[in-house]
């Protein structure tokens, strides 16, 4: 039997405040901009996705205020 190798990834959830993009931290902002892949809702400020890498997946996850995920 042959053994796979994996690695193992991280999910960081990086909290998108009242909406001003000034009140993110620093340390958020510098794992969106070295995140692969970024997962965001409307609630979230969209030129937050801006601090992503060009390449990094970017995935609307569909949430709105009130309203069920999914």
């Amino acid at each position: 039997m042959s053994r796979s190798i994996s690695r193992k990834g991280k999910c960081v959830l990086v909290g998108a405040g009242p909406g001003d993009l000034g009140l993110v931290t620093l340390r958020g902002k510098e794992l969106l901009e070295q995140a692969d892949v970024v997962v965001y809702d409307a609630l979230a400020n969209p030129e937050m996705l801006g601090w992503a890498r060009p390449d990094a997946e970017i995935i609307f996850a569909g949430k709105r205020a009130g309203e069920k995920t999914f």
